[in-house]
């Protein structure tokens, strides 16, 4: 029985998980950077420690500092939130290997899956459809050649062990493509220190649409898909559930190919799956081995709350939920509000925030970490907010969203604000007639 969790995060999802502990009477502890010794989540806490200075690698990286703060507090397991260590394999393996209770699944499967070329090899094996392209990392230029010659340009250089549009490149045709390869391994190397890359067709018009899974290891759950379209450079900005543009036929064999071969892996906790979708056909993009940004979307349409479920598994072992008990209802939206001028080619915004009024009302939730008289850092992530809202259909999730964000009053340092009302008002977005493309392309940014 887990009794006090040690979150190694900051932030609004820092604060998301003390209020999931809160509500299951269980204690928390907050660690902090010295940068954010007044932050919301170490106020919200029953106990803080300082484990570092500003800089991420001395602090919320900093794996001895975390390991002393778990023995000084005398935590019993471990939420990693997103991002930071919420994926590095080394990390949860020094855990198991120290029997200290991680909430999420093992360092086994967050390796496998971490690696773009092996997870596409496993996603293969369990069913899934994948993109065509290289099985194993580019070892020359003669070989990329060939691969790039079958495939077809436009192609696509990804970085093995990448993420977040990092080590990726679109190549148009031949001649530029040993330049391409040469940019993108240099870039994967200073990124993710792992310079291996491979080659897939590129999709020039897409959607990106994704499958929020919770399994015990034995049993496995979806709560619907995310459509993740509305992006730029690869940074999603706006996610809904469902999908606007999918037939009830394409979502009900997305979802049980999703559980299907997810039912193979003896996966445990909270996972997504991320697919391309283009032209009615879907194709396997990657697996994210924990909690996603974006979902809320799918514990306000399905009712079940994903952090209360992780640690329900990371304590029992057991998922007590049934997927006949889950009951789809309405349509929600979620804006990621960033601290940034986009006007300025989204310029990140640091500083103090002089005035803060939090929307509320009729379906209307804010997850943050911000209030009125709180720095914003420049050392983190630029997202401060995001704002859900739930309606009856899309329609009613837009105009609720819109009104919300007519609400929203941060003062003092530069948002997102104004975009996301442009976005949420735009024919296009309300006819749902957009690809991953389509803000960078779109009047909006560019009048």
């Amino acid at each position: 029985m887990i009794k006090k969790i040690l979150i190694a995060n900051r932030g609004e999802i820092a604060v998301r998980i003390i209020r999931a502990c809160k509500e299951l009477n269980i204690k928390s502890v907050a660690v902090y950077s010295s940068a954010d010794k007044d932050a919301m989540h170490v106020q919200l806490a029953d106990e803080s420690v300082c484990i570092g200075p500003a800089k991420a690698s001395d602090s919320y990286l900093n794996i001895p500092s975390l390991l002393s703060a778990y023995e000084l507090t005398g935590a019993d397991s471990i939420h990693p939130g997103y991002g930071f260590l919420s994926e590095n394999y080394e990390f949860v393996k020094i855990l198991e290997d120290h029997k200290i209770n991680f909430i999420g699944p093992s360092s086994d499967l967050i390796k496998k899956m971490g690696d773009k070329i092996e997870a596409k090899k496993i996603a293969k094996i369990l069913g899934l459809p994948t993109i065509i392209g290289s099985d194993q990392g580019i070892k020359d230029i003669n070989q990329a050649k060939k691969i790039a010659e079958k495939i077809g340009y436009p192609v696509l250089i990804k970085a093995a062990g990448g993420g977040g549009g990092k080590g990726m490149k679109i190549v148009f045709k031949s001649e530029d493509l040993e330049k391409n390869i040469i940019d993108a391994k240099n870039e994967a190397k200073n990124f993710f220190n792992n310079d291996e890359v491979f080659i897939e067709k590129f999709f020039q018009n897409p959607r990106h649409i994704e499958v929020q899974i919770i399994s015990d290891g034995k049993k496995v759950i979806h709560l619907g898909e995310r459509d993740c379209t509305v992006q730029r450079r690869y940074q999603k900005l706006v996610e809904e559930s469902p999908s606007p543009v999918l037939s009830q036929s394409e979502r009900k064999k997305l979802l049980e190919t999703s559980v299907n071969s997810i039912s193979k892996l003896g996966y445990t906790g909270a996972g997504t799956l991320e697919f391309i979708y283009e032209n009615g056909e879907f194709y396997f993009l990657e697996m994210n081995t924990r909690l996603q940004v974006e979902h809320p979307v799918s514990e306000a349409v399905s009712g079940v709350d994903l952090v209360k479920r992780q640690i329900e598994i990371a304590s029992s072992d057991i998922l007590d939920l049934e997927q006949s008990s889950i009951t789809f209802n309405g349509h929600a939206i979620e804006c990621r509000i960033n601290a940034e001028n986009f006007m300025k080619n989204f310029q990140p915004s640091a500083g103090k925030i002089s005035s803060c009024h939090i929307p509320s009302g009729p379906g209307t939730r804010v997850d943050s970490a911000i209030y009125q008289g709180c720095s914003v850092q420049p050392f983190y992530d630029s997202m401060i907010a995001k704002l859900i809202t739930h309606g009856r259909n899309r329609s009613s999730a837009i105009s609720r969203s819109l009104r919300a964000l007519d609400e929203f009053v941060i003062s003092g340092i530069d948002t997102t604000i104004n975009l996301h009302q442009e976005i949420l008002k735009h024919k296009d977005f309300v006819t749902f007639n957009y690809d991953v493309n389509w803000l960078e392309k779109s009047d909006i940014l560019n009048n």
